[in-house]
């Protein structure tokens, strides 16, 4: 008997995925823990694996299609079974088809009403729908078997909103139009009829004819924004910042530069540091979990890393085991592959810290929002030459500064304080970092 392949939950509170594709063929056997199936997130691409021997009969779920986590997506045999009547198997299995292979009633999840007819919609196109305040029941599918998909509700979209452009410009005051992701619709103007009018409004209309163009979040801009006004909004933020003369730190990267195969950058021995300081103090290798503060044996530290969708950040496992090459060799691993859009989910979660450095960039200092449930995030500046006072004389050094963002409900001011302390001193007798 067939069974059905569904999608997965990728992590954890995840709703939806999209089919990335599917590198087994149509009738093609293929063995456990083959990939069958590449599933993408909102920041990783994940491999999906065959837990046995079989062969895949059918693809319910064509590639670039956002589908519902259980939704079935294809159909697998035993590696010798052969099915005459797929349609009929798939019946069986309780998935209706459009002729055509496609799975729509068990892919959107939505039953419909008692004496109504099913409206196959794609998952993504209920979505869009359901935002607009568009009934997907008064939809034009021109999908397969006509299927509900995208285009039919962008094409719905642009009717309404060309059809409240015209009432507002015969009579109506102007009313925003719903907005869509993945749509931009024409939003009419219309000139305040008094100055009492024009000047309540905030903020300000923009000039008549300025020229604008919407970008369509996507899935990963969506996922981080989601992600991170959650920790604004919840998470009790508090910063400790601390600058460091990193004269010796420089020339100790040149050393191990020197002749090397593998270039060691400057945030890697950060990295390196940012472990060594958890390890004196331990009360900050914590996270807060809602029922306990958890605290952690080892020290893992996510890396921000800035793609062209968005910033991921991987975690680097077991920073004080790793040597200062092993780190840099992982660090740049992580930073290819996340701009190839290729990290696994697993390399998305754990961590204790977060690092994240703008100092290529020329920024002197800046502060960052906490990585949810990580207890804090350094961010990091530039290192740049000015003038300091040392015992009482005027020199040059190199300094750098550095700001933690700290989550105050596992981890007090003091311990953060000590945790600061300790890193510096770390940044100014760098040889320590190494041991």
């Amino acid at each position: 008997m067939p069974e059905l392949l569904r999608m997965p939950e990728i992590a954890a509170s995840t709703t939806s995925a999209v089919l990335a594709g599917w590198p087994v063929s149509i009738n093609t056997r293929f063995s456990a823990q083959d990939v069958i199936a590449t599933v993408e997130t909102d920041k990783a691409v994940v491999d999906v694996e065959a837990e046995a021997d079989g062969i895949l009969l059918r693809t319910l779920v064509t590639e670039g299609t956002e589908v519902d986590v259980g939704a079935p997506i294809a159909v697998l045999g035993r590696p010798d079974e052969t099915v005459d009547d797929l349609d009929a198997a798939l019946a069986a299995l309780g998935v209706a088809t459009s002729g055509d292979g496609a799975a729509p009633a068990a892919a959107n999840g939505h039953a419909p009403a008692p004496g109504t007819t099913r409206r196959f919609a794609s998952p993504l196109a209920r979505r869009l729908a359901t935002e607009a305040g568009l009934l997907v029941a008064d939809l034009v599918g021109t999908g397969p078997g006509g299927r509900i998909v995208r285009r039919d509700v962008e094409a719905a979209l642009a009717q309404r909103v060309a059809h409240e452009e015209g009432t507002l410009h015969d009579a109506s005051p102007a009313v925003p139009s719903v907005p869509v992701p993945g749509v931009t619709p024409r939003i009419a103007s219309r000139a305040p009829e008094s100055a009492e009018i024009a000047t309540s409004r905030t903020p300000a209309p923009a000039p008549a004819g300025t020229p604008f163009t919407d970008q369509p979040l996507s899935r990963m801009r969506k996922a981080v924004a989601a992600r991170l006004t959650d920790s604004k909004a919840t998470a009790p933020h508090f910063y400790v910042r601390g600058v460091a003369r990193v004269d010796r730190l420089l020339e100790l990267r040149a050393e191990l530069n020197d002749g090397a195969d593998v270039r060691v950058s400057v945030n890697d021995l950060i990295v390196k540091a940012v472990a060594k300081a958890h390890q004196l103090v331990p009360a900050m290798n914590v996270i807060w979990t809602g029922e306990a503060i958890r605290s952690f044996s080892g020290v893992d530290v996510s890396v921000a890393v800035a793609t062209g969708s968005g910033l991921v950040t991987p975690v680097l496992t077991g920073v004080e085991r790793r040597s200062i090459t092993d780190v840099a060799t992982a660090t740049q691993d992580f930073v290819a592959r996340a701009r190839e859009g290729r990290l696994q989910q697993s390399e998305l979660e754990g961590g204790s810290v977060t690092v994240t450095n703008l100092g290529m960039y020329g920024v002197d200092e800046f502060a960052a929002i906490l990585n949810p449930p990580q207890a804090s995030i350094l961010a990091v500046g530039a290192a740049k030459q000015e003038a300091v006072v040392t015992d009482g004389r005027l020199e040059v050094a190199t300094v750098l500064r550095a700001t933690l963002s700290v989550d105050h409900r596992p981890v007090d001011g003091a311990t953060a304080a000590q945790w600061m302390s300790a890193f510096v001193g770390l940044l100014e007798r760098p040889v320590r970092i190494l041991s």
